[in-house]
């Protein structure tokens, strides 16, 4: 009973959100709290939610203060060297934008962090995305994938928690998967160039003088965009190549060019008012300080050293960060505060989207529905697959690490794969790599934070980045397995 009922609140979940029926804080709530009174376990919903809360509270904490810091990194001008050379080096062609995203988002990726990797890729990625008028969910698909890729580093967290789980060394099971796993970085890559030259084809692109080129307002801006407006901003530029103007719908929903404004805003009708719109890294922006550039660059660096060093944890180090840096750019604690409340939107998306997410985990979790889950599943597998039990770990992990968390997988489910690979002579080494081809799909779970503010932070609807990334997702997932299974490695 409860295996089914877990099937369908997951399913419920998905269902409403990827056809927009409800928000996704308000799913992330009201779908558990009903599905758990209707188990017959209403009164112990407060013990389930405290429990989720209390585990991901740190979460929570560290992205917040990692938004603030983040945020005024952008605010000082650090990431505009990095976007002039990605708008040089993509020549303001779709086919180069998106494989820059996916390169960015792989070399970003090696601090470990998907958060952290999110808010970097965004950062310098969004307003350019905006001015070229290409698809958010593009955008959001491929930074995703890619860091679900990397996020198999022994210090990302799916390795170190196979090697705890099993007992074995995270190195021994990290090292053979290298082949495999950069041929799932080369097939992403290769996607991209895909995604691109679609992108290219519905909206041509731009020579690189016209995207430098001034608004029509007469401010000079490398990148404009309206906050919450239209996909297809920049529209005073002519475009160049095959540009499908007349409005044909972007991935995920909002109108190439001119038609209404894209979810979560009304940028373009704020400009008809007269109310500027977000100008995305305006070189003559008021909280730019080029004096401080040296200080910023060497702050934020030491920061992510720092994190990878484990030297403090990441929620104090991001604490801790965000003060120096509000602090050393914006001594005045008017200046302090007005840079607090800019950001405070994508602050509070992310935080109520993470303390959400608690209760649909710790219902989850608390109610006995995962561990049900995990079990039909494991039962369901045909004793004649036991010798193949490493081929079906790998298959296993892309529908259980996108539907549980990364510890319920690895530490709930992963020991009972191993134990029935090893009575059919699969060794436990075999297992745990196996156990790591789900994560390109895993980085785009509603269980997974830090998915959160990559979508946030794009402006793009989860339930649009869902229905866009999971086929692309699994299927990189699987492209590492073919490789894995082809090389010997499991």
């Amino acid at each position: 009973m409860l295996t089914v009922l877990g099937f369908a609140m997951i399913a419920t979940f998905l269902v409403l959100i990827m056809m927009k029926r409800m928000s996704p804080i308000a799913a992330l709530v009201l779908i558990p709290a009903l599905f758990c009174v209707a188990v017959g376990q209403g009164a112990q919903l407060g013990d389930y939610v405290i429990d989720g809360v209390g585990k991901l509270a740190p979460t929570a904490a560290m992205l917040m203060f990692a938004i603030v810091y983040f945020g005024v990194m952008i605010d000082v001008g650090l990431f505009d060297p990095i976007v002039r050379g990605i708008l040089r080096f993509c020549k303001a062609d779709p086919v180069r934008v998106v494989v820059g995203t996916a390169v960015l988002a792989a070399i970003v990726s090696l601090d470990g962090d998907g958060s952290t990797t999110f808010m970097i890729t965004v950062s310098a990625m969004y307003p350019l995305y905006k001015r070229l008028g290409m698809s958010l969910v593009v955008l959001t698909g491929v930074a995703a994938t890619a860091n679900g890729v990397m996020n198999t580093l022994p210090w990302g967290g799916p390795t170190a928690r196979a090697a705890t789980a099993l007992k074995l060394d995270a190195g021994d099971i990290f090292v053979p998967m290298i082949p495999a796993l950069a041929v799932g970085l080369l097939f992403v890559i290769a996607l991209a160039y895909v995604l691109g030259r679609r992108e290219r084809k519905r909206i041509g692109y731009l020579t690189l003088d016209q995207a430098l080129a001034p608004e029509a307002s007469g401010e000079t801006v490398l990148v404009g965009a309206a906050a919450g407006g239209a996909e297809g901003e920049g529209r005073a530029a002519r475009r160049t190549g095959g540009g499908a103007s007349g409005g044909a719908p972007a991935e995920g929903g909002a109108p190439a060019e001119g038609g209404a404004p894209a979810e979560g805003g009304a940028g373009a009708a704020d400009e008809a008012a007269g109310t500027p719109g977000f100008q995305g890294l305006d070189p003559n922006r008021a909280t730019l300080r080029p004096r401080l550039y040296w200080f910023n660059a060497a702050l934020t660096v030491g920061l992510l050293t720092a994190m990878i060093l484990e030297l403090l944890p990441i929620p104090v180090l991001f604490l801790i960060g965000a003060a120096l840096a509000l602090t050393v750019n914006y001594p005045r604690p008017a200046e302090q505060k007005e840079r607090l409340a800019a950001h405070a939107d994508n602050v509070l998306n992310v935080s109520g989207m993470v303390f959400a997410a608690a209760v649909f985990t710790g219902v989850l979790t608390g109610t006995g529905m995962v561990k049900h889950m995990a079990d039909w599943l494991v039962g369901t597998i045909p004793d004649a697959m036991g010798p193949h039990m490493a081929l079906v770990t790998g298959l296993l992990s892309l529908p259980l690490t996108y539907f549980m968390s990364n510890d319920g997988f690895y530490f709930g489910v992963l020991p009972v794969l191993a134990e029935a690979g090893a009575a059919h002579g699969v060794s436990p080494l075999e297992i745990a790599r196996a156990s790591l081809v789900g994560q390109a799909l895993h980085m785009s779970s509603p269980l997974v934070p830090a998915v959160y503010v990559l979508v946030g932070m794009a402006k793009v609807e989860f339930g649009d980045h869902t229905r866009f990334t999971v086929k692309w997702a699994a299927l990189t997932s699987l492209v590492v397995l073919a490789a894995a299974v082809l090389f010997g490695i499991v």
